[in-house]
């Protein structure tokens, strides 16, 4: 066994886009593209995009690796190319190990077959032999938890047992090399973390796995290390933290692209978010049951009357655990025709120690249309017991009363009392 796992050095794809997409090249033709990139270096021509760009790392045997940044970053694109789905454009990827992946959910799936149909089917595309799954059936079934459906045809499975499936073969391969591209993030909260505890158990093996995911929760439950990518090229690689923190900082004003408005054509829309603590001094980091303020900066293109400002909490691993608005706090916005800024004063933070997502929907009157969504920026809530096993937040009980029976238990159902 090698150094490594994976050695990568100078890795790159590039897509035509446009009327050059379209084109069948001649040998000729070909032969002229290869001379004008070698001339251009790895600069996209106008006609051209680098989805990924000289990307250079190498992951040794063991290690449990996040890949994570913006939607168009390029992660998607570098676990295709590990996983010979996608043939670079440049550089190499030398890789020692047997591979697993699940990259899509329900990828090598037949819908028109069984759960179980599918069990083979899919084992076999990832390369284990017919006695291999047929012995492992009974424990790839039992660890997806969908056995009562098992020999149902998989078109009629929601997308959560898909992916319970689709891991569990992918898992059960007992691969060298795991590529996880944002499947976790299709089930449910109880099954990633069986998931989680899988992967952990495929490291102690000495397995490494390469993990993409826009959950910080589940990168920092999974990966010693995260390589951060922009805009197709690797900005950092190096502890979890510090590739969150970049992450964090790239997230701040994004559009939330769920929302299905354009942003050049929002009526009205967030131009800068400050956290503030009761005092007034900007924060990020707050102690649990700490006052937060939010100051929102805003800009108008058209006025609209009373928009209804949504400001929503969004914890790392994507539970939605509460939201503030005027609308239901019954204050009125007027008539909003010029740039401003909105101050809320929030009540003592009981939310459990984690990292948050701030999301800022603006709705018209009555909760109705969108008109602009964008994530303003993040925060995290810190307590040395309060966590996510104490679920979304904590309040003390206004009072515990303990009282006792007058007669012992014994004693009651001896005289025939129940």
């Amino acid at each position: 066994m090698s150094k490594h796992a994976l050695q990568i050095r100078g890795l790159g794809k590039r897509y035509d886009i446009g009327a050059a997409a379209q084109r069948h090249n001649s040998f000729r033709d070909l032969l002229e593209d290869k001379l004008r990139s070698l001339r251009a270096g790895k600069r996209a021509a106008p006609n051209q995009f680098w989805a990924l760009n000289n990307a250079s790392f190498d992951v040794e045997h063991g290690e449990n690796v996040g890949i994570i940044g913006l939607n168009g970053a390029g992660k998607s694109t570098m676990l295709k190319i590990l996983s010979r789905i996608t043939e670079p454009t440049a550089g190499s990827a030398v890789i020692d190990g047997r591979v697993g992946a699940l990259l899509e959910v329900g990828t090598g799936f037949h819908a028109e077959l069984t759960g179980r149909e599918n069990v083979f089917l899919y084992g076999s595309i990832l390369g284990m032999r017919r006695e291999e799954v047929a012995r492992k059936f009974d424990a790839i079934v039992e660890f997806s938890g969908i056995e009562k459906f098992i020999d149902t045809p998989v078109k009629r499975y929601s997308s959560g047992m898909y992916v319970r499936l689709a891991f569990s073969v992918a898992a059960h391969l007992e691969p060298d090399i795991l590529l996880l591209d944002e499947v976790l993030a299709v089930g449910d909260l109880a099954f990633q973390r069986k998931c989680i505890d899988h992967a952990k158990e495929l490291q102690k093996r000495d397995a490494t796995i390469m993990f993409v995911s826009h959950n910080m929760f589940s990168i920092k439950t999974m990966c010693d290390r995260v390589i951060y990518l922009r805009k197709g090229e690797v900005q950092y690689d190096g502890p979890v933290e510090g590739g969150i923190e970049l992450y964090e900082k790239d997230c701040r004003m994004t559009e939330l692209s769920w929302t299905g408005t354009k942003p050049e054509e929002w009526p009205i829309y967030i131009t800068g978010c400050e956290l503030l603590d009761g005092d007034g001094a900007p924060k990020t980091m707050f102690d649990f049951g700490e006052r937060m303020k939010i100051r929102l900066h805003y800009d108008v293109r058209k006025a609209v009357k009373d928009p209804n400002f949504i400001i929503a909490f969004i914890r790392s691993d994507g539970v939605a655990v509460c939201n503030y608005n005027p609308e239901t706090d019954g204050v009125s916005m007027g008539y909003v025709d010029r740039p401003g800024t909105l101050t809320i004063d929030l009540p003592p933070q009981k939310l459990v120690a984690e990292m948050y997502s701030i999301w800022v929907l603006i709705r018209e009157p009555g909760f109705a249309q969108i008109l602009s969504g964008q994530i303003a920026t993040t925060f995290h809530v810190r307590h040395p017991l309060f966590n996510t096993h104490f679920g979304t937040f904590h309040e003390s009980a206004l009072s515990w009363e303990v009282s006792t029976d007058e007669q012992p238990a014994q004693e009651r159902i001896a005289s025939g009392q129940r």
